[in-house]
């Protein structure tokens, strides 16, 4: 059911400039910006060849990452996303199994253009856990 690692997401203030020493210190392939309004976020994407590096910054007051990065703000490791295959049927397994899945439970498409979804920390590690449709 786990696919393979799609990205590690790092919560930041500026999330160009973040990923701007991606690009030149290692010479990954740096996105340009893209606003995420129904997930409060902007993002950039360093694109390495085995995965990609997440930049996510807040978007307008009520971001959902904004006290994230009030409590980091050099940034960090805000959560980890795992590709699967089939996401409703990995949503009923994990709930089967006990884990919570955030929001209304229903996917809403990501920053890949994806169904995603958002699995409880307290339930992973304390991890926050992201799945996408492949």
């Amino acid at each position: 059911m786990l696919g393979r690692l799609n990205h590690v997401a790092i919560a930041v203030r500026d999330a160009k400039s973040a990923a701007k020493i991606y690009g030149v210190a290692f010479g990954a392939q740096i996105s340009d910006a893209v606003p995420l309004p129904e997930h409060g976020v902007i993002t950039v994407f360093a694109i390495l060849p085995n995965t990609k590096i997440e930049f996510i910054e807040p978007f307008g007051a009520d971001s959902p990452i904004q006290k994230f990065v009030d409590r980091n703000p050099d940034g960090g490791i805000h959560h980890v996303c795992y590709e699967v295959p089939d996401i409703i049927a990995a949503r009923d397994t994990l709930i089967k199994e006990g884990a919570r899945v955030l929001g209304d439970g229903n996917p809403r498409i990501g920053a890949h253009g994806k169904p995603v979804l958002f699995l409880h920390p307290k339930d992973f590690s304390g991890a926050l856990v992201e799945i996408e449709q492949a």
